[in-house]
């Protein structure tokens, strides 16, 4: 079993990975900005952590990292202020790899967007080009790291039951369910095929075990 640290603890994916992890016998610790929600996140089977990531610097963010076995970046500005996007989605991101490396917590798994590569095609003025920017920056730098990294990139999420299955690099907008996402994530962990890959899914017809283990 492994411990497991999942930073932006309280998102709406880690609320649903968190019990996953926790049923598989792993310890997992929830990483969250607000002390409110840490009996939500309890109660999920995780241990709550608060600390705000967006300030955090480098030799903190070691500290929280050292002694786990897996991290987990389910972190996120949620949109809006394109400073605070950057600050979060792309130096946070990256920090939080160059302490992973620091505390010689080598699995990372980046739970990113089916849109995130170089040609994203965002157009600089649109209110999403932050985000789309700061996403790519950041894998960029996880593929180009020493890391054992896997970057997850689905499609667009909802809240639909869970399904079980996916399919790998949708045509379309890769709607796919929060619960699959979650499921995806946990799947991933468990199998180290997935290190080194990049993987872009939606919602479909193939069982997640036999998807992600390519």
């Amino acid at each position: 079993m492994a411990r497991i640290l999942i930073f932006g603890g309280h998102g709406k994916v880690a609320l649903l990975l968190e019990p996953l992890l926790a049923a598989h016998g792993h310890t997992v610790t929830a990483v969250i900005r607000n002390a409110e929600h840490e009996a939500e996140v309890a109660a999920t089977g995780a241990q709550p952590l608060v600390a705000d990531i967006e300030t955090l610097d480098l030799g903190q963010l070691e500290n929280v990292i050292a002694g786990n076995d897996v991290v987990v970046w389910s972190a996120g500005a949620g949109g809006g202020d394109p400073s605070r996007t950057y600050a979060v989605d792309r130096d946070a991101a990256i920090r939080s790899m160059e302490a992973a490396l620091a505390a010689g917590v080598l699995r990372y798994v980046m739970v990113s967007w089916i849109g995130s590569r170089a040609d994203h095609g965002i157009e600089p003025d649109a209110s999403f080009f932050p985000y789309a920017d700061a996403k790519w920056a950041a894998d960029a730098h996880l593929a180009g790291s020493a890391l054992d990294w896997t970057i997850l990139a689905p499609g667009t999420l909802t809240l639909d039951p869970p399904t079980g299955r996916i399919a790998l690099d949708p045509e379309d907008g890769g709607a796919v369910a929060r619960a699959d996402v979650a499921a995806v994530i946990a799947a991933t962990i468990a199998d180290d095929t997935t290190i080194g890959r990049t993987i872009r899914f939606g919602g479909g017809v193939e069982v997640i075990g036999h998807a992600v283990a390519g």
